[in-house]
């Protein structure tokens, strides 16, 4: 992810800053020296404090990787904090902490499943096989309905937030399953949100289905604009991903400071 020349929101980038830091003051710090042997082979050993390892066992090969986990996350914090430091003053928000959101949909009436990351690697992608697509719109092996969620998928590849388009999902009170625009994982919150793209027709058919499904998400326990976000797209005021941008770090925002109590 190239995240160099990206403007990401402000309560966002503290928000990921921080998760680096945490990953980082989490994993072992792992040294490496390279030993010769009396033949001239290399021999290598991961030092952990007092402990020693040699590169070729299975402890070794683990260290191997959180050497090289670690050096990524390195590099990811220098992009990061040299992003903040050219936009803001000052260190990045103090409480935009990483921590688990556990925000729950209810998916039966004695049922209820947190949006974690168990939950959103349960879901099927591409899944909504009710209504043919157009291949006008292709982006990464999948069509989009539309130019405007092609764009919103571009987006999201590009700030590194996995998702899945039109994944297979449970409401409570429903006989069917729905396949919502979006659902995306944010890592730094162990937390899903689902997003739909309302392509406003000016049809009563549209607009009664358009109120059904809103009430269908508030019905199972999802909280507008923080849980689910909603973005529009009309002939008078076509689609913005700016637009998106600014809902989606009030999203983010609104999870940190309604779970502040809870951090890990």
């Amino acid at each position: 992810m190239d995240i160099s020349n990206k403007y990401i929101p402000r309560e966002y980038l503290a928000l990921k800053i921080n998760y680096c830091k945490k990953q980082l003051a989490e994993l072992p710090v792992v040294k490496v020296y390279i030993c010769h042997t009396v033949n001239g082979k290399e021999d290598k050993r991961y030092y952990v404090g007092n402990h020693r390892y040699s590169a070729n066992t299975p402890a070794g090969q683990k260290m191997h990787d959180i050497l090289l986990l670690r050096d990524e996350i390195e590099r990811t914090l220098a992009v990061l904090e040299s992003l903040w430091d050219s936009l803001y003053k000052g260190s990045p928000l103090p409480e935009c902490l990483p921590h688990k959101v556990n925000r729950t949909l209810a998916v039966d009436y004695n049922k209820r499943v947190i949006m974690n990351k168990a939950f959103f690697d349960s879901l099927i992608e591409d899944a909504n096989t009710k209504h043919a697509k157009s291949h006008n719109y292709f982006f990464n092996g999948i069509y989009y309905r539309s130019a405007a969620e092609r764009e919103i998928a571009v987006f999201y590849t590009e700030m590194g937030i996995p998702f899945k388009y039109e994944p297979e999902v449970t409401l409570i009170g429903l006989p069917y399953t729905i396949n919502p625009d979006f659902v995306l994982y944010i890592k730094e919150l162990d937390d899903c949100k689902f997003h739909e793209h309302l392509g406003m027709k000016y049809s009563a058919d549209y607009i009664r289905d358009t109120k059904i499904k809103y009430s269908n998400y508030t019905g199972a326990g999802l909280i507008p604009d923080l849980d689910i976000i909603f973005t529009h797209d009309t002939d008078e005021v076509p689609f913005d991903i700016r637009f998106l941008l600014v809902k989606l770090n009030a999203s983010i925002y609104g999870s940190v400071l309604c779970g502040k109590n809870n951090v890990d």
